[in-house]
């Protein structure tokens, strides 16, 4: 919802010229998608697909309501997180550095750096397990293979190209559809746990609860898409932040909603899908003691055959290759833009020395962190309990952000969307308590 001060005072301001809307087609559609298209397709991560498999294994069609439940409070936090890059022409930790507390940004930074890399291990871990299960071979080389490769295309690649390759990657997600395709669902079932809300006073189903809400809200894709949006307009010499120059801000604004929707709506339709997949597979057959995406693609084979392993295999290696990367790189852009150093994907190494280096120190630590005993089960879970402690300061701290006018000018978030905002930062607070009574 556009604030009225969005809008420029006619008797005041020269009249602005028009602008062009979200281009029209489906060509103008696609190239309207961007750093929404990618967030939503990261948001599906393996670790991500680990969680969906487990919980449609364990509780069936009767958890896929959720997932309608947490997508307009995915939409909310992306696009609010999104405009302050657009508006200011910096990420979340710029934005934190000039206007808020040294200790909160190290501390907020600090955590996400810590989660982001042990989530890095573990969707190595799984793309390693997924890659074995098709071709078999050593898992701790493919680990090392994914690592070095993801790195040094983000080092290396130029920053358009990488971009549409980032793009193209979300297509592996649609494996989930294939694999649904391959699953004798039942659908009148499955269309009651979609719309009707089934709770279940168990403990696991609100282990499960706080699972998905905690895998599908995260820290890491708020500090990436509004560094993606200051960096896209950094880069394009026609655009300056909008705090800066006012004319054109309903069109960006349409263009940021519509990014948003299309990435959190694809992310939700692929959690669906490995969710009902798991649910007429996995539960139907009684196998419910699921930890792993890469377990999960090895238990459809006895029941759905081994195509439908293959492609959820692939799934996993593919959307791997594309978490890992905005992992790695959310990490460092909240660090760099933090300590105010040269930031961004399409600077040279030589000018982002140190941008550059808690990237890769970052990709590095999550390769090192399987060759040690850890296990990655263990580790994600605490991953998950950091990014959900995180996550509630880092939200309180954006919707407190995108009331001030020294950091938003005029262009301050209100109405429904503001409202939102705050609603999915209470259900991720409500989520946090929850998961911190389970724990005791």
């Amino acid at each position: 919802m556009t604030h009225p001060k969005d809008h420029i005072d006619s008797k005041r301001q020269t009249p602005a010229p028009k602008q062009p809307g979200v281009p029209g087609g489906v060509r103008g559609f696609l190239q309207t998608l961007g750093p929404g298209l990618i967030t939503g397709a990261a948001d599906d991560d393996p670790s991500g697909i680990g969680a969906y498999s487990q919980a449609g294994a364990q509780l069936g069609y009767s958890i896929s309501w959720t997932m309608l439940l947490t997508l307009p409070l995915m939409v909310a936090i992306q696009e609010i997180s999104a405009r302050v890059g657009r508006v200011t022409g910096h990420g979340i930790a710029g934005n934190a550095c000039r206007f808020y507390s040294a200790l909160v940004l190290n501390v907020v930074v600090a955590l996400l750096f810590v989660a982001n890399t042990i989530n890095i291990a573990a969707d190595l871990a799984a793309m390693a397990d997924a890659l074995k299960l098709l071709i078999g071979g050593p898992a701790i080389v493919y680990v090392v293979g994914f690592g070095v490769v993801s790195v040094a295309a983000q080092i290396f690649f130029d920053y358009r190209r990488y971009s549409a390759v980032l793009k193209w990657l979300t297509l592996s997600l649609f494996a989930y559809v294939g694999a649904l395709a391959f699953a004798h669902v039942a659908w009148g079932e499955a269309l009651r746990g979609l719309v009707i809300p089934q709770l279940q006073w168990k403990s696991e189903f609100f282990t499960t609860l706080v699972a998905i809400l905690g895998t599908t809200i995260s820290p890491y894709l708020f500090f990436w898409q509004a560094s993606q949006e200051a960096e896209d307009q950094r880069i394009d010499a026609r655009k300056k932040p909008l705090a800066e120059k006012h004319y054109g801000a309903r069109a960006e604004f349409h263009r940021i909603r519509v990014d948003t929707v299309a990435g959190m709506v694809f992310s939700t339709v692929i959690a669906l899908a490995i969710i009902m997949t798991a649910a007429a597979t996995l539960h139907a057959s009684g196998k419910t003691d699921i930890e792993t995406s890469a377990q999960a693609a090895e238990a459809l084979r006895p029941v759905a055959g081994a195509f439908a392993e293959v492609i959820f295999a692939l799934g996993i290696i593919g959307t791997g290759l594309l978490a890992v990367p905005v992992l790695a790189g959310s990490a460092a852009y909240a660090i760099g833009a933090g300590r105010k150093w040269p930031v961004g994907l399409a600077r040279k190494p030589k000018e982002a020395v140190s941008f550059y280096s808690v990237l890769a120190l970052s990709a590095g630590i999550g390769i090192v962190l399987n060759f040690t005993p850890i296990s990655p089960i263990a580790a994600l879970y605490w991953s998950a309990v950091v990014n959900g402690v995180l996550a509630v300061p880092v939200m309180v701290l954006l919707m407190v952000m995108v009331r001030r006018t020294d950091v938003m000018g005029r262009f301050l978030v209100g109405g429904a969307l503001y409202w939102l905002g705050w609603l999915s930062t209470v259900a991720m607070a409500v989520c946090v308590a929850a998961m911190f009574a389970g724990m005791l």
